[in-house]
């Protein structure tokens, strides 16, 4: 199985929650999940795995590099698979949706304004937040 070896090489003991929980998020459509949604997902295919359970695996997964944590808004944690590919996101304050993107404009402006200041970039996060256009 595919799962057993990411967990593996991440590391960690193969367990039932844990290949659960990476089925889960390796399936998701909307790839952003909290530990709710995951949860959720766990009892609609009734895997009988509990909410602290999740929490704590989702922890053990980011400490392993093979989620991202996200804080979006309000502290609400979010998480994705670990792609190694850098994008940023774009967050629709009124429906919640998540888009992400990738612009080598901005890419190539961050890395530009940090030099010019003596610095270079180690790590970024960029998200937008934004709202639907109002129609005229």
């Amino acid at each position: 199985m595919l799962e057993n070896q990411e967990l593996r090489k991440a590391g960690l003991k193969v367990t039932l929650p844990r290949v659960k929980i990476l089925q889960i998020l390796e399936s998701s459509q909307g790839r952003h999940m909290s530990a709710e949604d995951v949860y959720k997902a766990l009892l609609d295919a009734q895997e009988d795995v509990g909410l602290a359970t999740v929490y704590r695996v989702l922890t053990q997964f980011e400490g392993a590099g093979l989620v991202v944590r996200h804080n979006f808004d309000s502290g609400h944690s979010v998480f994705e698979l670990a792609t190694g590919e850098h994008h940023d996101h774009m967050v629709c304050m009124e429906s919640g949706e998540i888009i992400e993107f990738m612009d080598e404009e901005i890419e190539r402006r961050q890395k530009e304004i940090a030099d010019k200041h003596g610095y270079e970039i180690v790590d970024h996060n960029l998200v937008l937040y934004v709202k639907p256009k109002q129609k005229s």
